[in-house]
């Protein structure tokens, strides 16, 4: 079995085409909004802000495709900000993939995970940053 990543290459006529095996940037930041609130639907009281940091990293990996996630302190002080069963509905995030420093590590990449306050998550969409 083969792997081939997929990624678009644009044109200038202003089409985008699918290519495999096209290369993928490395750094990449994406502002993404996680509803927590369906990830830890009918969860016990006393496990709900564990499995909210959980699905955070959960969706994390996903996302961005790394299995090495850490998470800022500012995202997880807010998530236990009202205690352990009153978890945020909905959080704003910047995921960022970053290069991993250490040169005995398992993988090159990390994400990076931040928390962005928002007055309102009305409206907000995805959006996409690529770093060089």
């Amino acid at each position: 079995c083969i792997k081939f990543s997929v990624s678009s290459i644009y044109f200038p006529q202003g089409r985008t085409v699918m290519v495999k095996g096209a290369p993928k940037p490395d750094l990449v930041t994406r502002d993404y909004t996680i509803q927590l609130s369906k990830r830890i639907h009918k969860m016990q009281f006393k496990r709900r802000a564990p499995r909210a940091v959980k699905e955070i990293r959960k969706f994390a990996q996903t996302a961005m495709g790394t299995s090495d996630v850490r998470i800022s302190s500012e995202l997880n002080k807010e998530v236990w900000k009202r205690g352990i069963k009153n978890v945020p509905t909905r959080v704003r995030v910047r995921l960022s993939r970053k290069r991993n420093e250490d040169e005995d590590a398992d993988e090159k990449l990390y994400t990076l995970v931040d928390i962005l306050i928002v007055e309102s998550f009305k409206g907000l969409q995805t959006e996409n940053y690529v770093e060089a």
